[in-house]
């Protein structure tokens, strides 16, 4: 089983958006994929029509139920959902022992599937640090502009001390473009940038610009599911092989 975190400091940055088409990319091939939801905000829930749900993310975190217990399915994916209660769970967290993993814990018995997909929230919180505990690498997923660039260097001093004081040797896997509208020569120039000043793969594959990866959450699905022929389904199906080639 290989665990992943989607992450990037900012928000609108495409997380949830990644998270939910490449699982269901996945999902498509056959591929057992379970995506958890660790944003407050809730939306990877939201986008896959789950709006009604007994148990989330959050009753799990405090040691209310197990992970198993909690998860729905849409498009052939486990998902564990989350909502608001999240944000209490960062306070009770707090004052827990082994506060930074508890979801690696909580993980643990499920060996099952073949990969975990986890959506963080747009901060660096202790919801954050136990999606990065839990995971064996991470995705960046980012805009190609220069203000990305500021959140980039966040992002990689955050792994950097994670690794450092925990001991662990969590992977940036690589950065995904989204977003990407390649008529900009901004795009090209940021890409440079990166090349020449960070040790980071860029994954060939980017996401375009599509006005349907907008509009999917409102059907409560993915773009491959609401419009597979579309630009954005096509990009994520592209990086789904991609993927598969880094985890195989």
């Amino acid at each position: 089983m290989t665990t992943v975190a989607i992450i990037n400091q900012k928000g609108g940055t495409g997380k949830t958006t990644t998270t939910i088409n490449l699982g269901s990319a996945l999902a498509k091939i056959d591929k057992k994929v379970l995506l958890l939801d660790m944003d407050p905000q809730g939306n990877l829930s939201y986008s896959l029509g789950m709006n009604d749900f007994d148990y989330s993310m959050a009753d799990v975190l405090l040691g209310e139920k197990k992970l198993m217990e909690i998860l729905g399915e849409r498009e052939g994916m486990s998902i564990a959902p989350s909502d608001i209660h999240m944000a209490d769970v960062e306070l009770s967290l707090g004052s827990a022992d082994d506060q930074a993993e508890v979801l690696l814990n909580a993980l643990k018995p499920l060996t099952d599937y073949d990969f975990v997909l986890i959506d963080c929230p747009p901060s660096l919180s202790i919801l954050t640090l136990n999606a990065l505990l839990a995971s064996d690498n991470v995705i960046i997923t980012m805009q190609m502009e220069v203000l990305s660039l500021q959140g980039l260097d966040m992002i990689m001093q955050t792994i950097q001390k994670v690794n450092k004081v925990f001991k662990k040797n969590i992977k940036v896997q690589g950065i995904l473009p989204v977003m990407v509208d390649k008529r900009r020569k901004l795009i090209h120039e940021v890409r440079e940038y990166i090349d020449e000043n960070y040790d980071l793969k860029i994954f060939d594959s980017f996401i375009r610009n599509n006005v349907k990866a907008s509009e999917a959450p409102s059907f409560g699905q993915s773009v491959i599911a609401y419009q597979p022929n579309s630009n954005s389904a096509k990009d994520y199906k592209g990086f789904a092989n991609e993927f598969l080639k880094l985890n195989s």
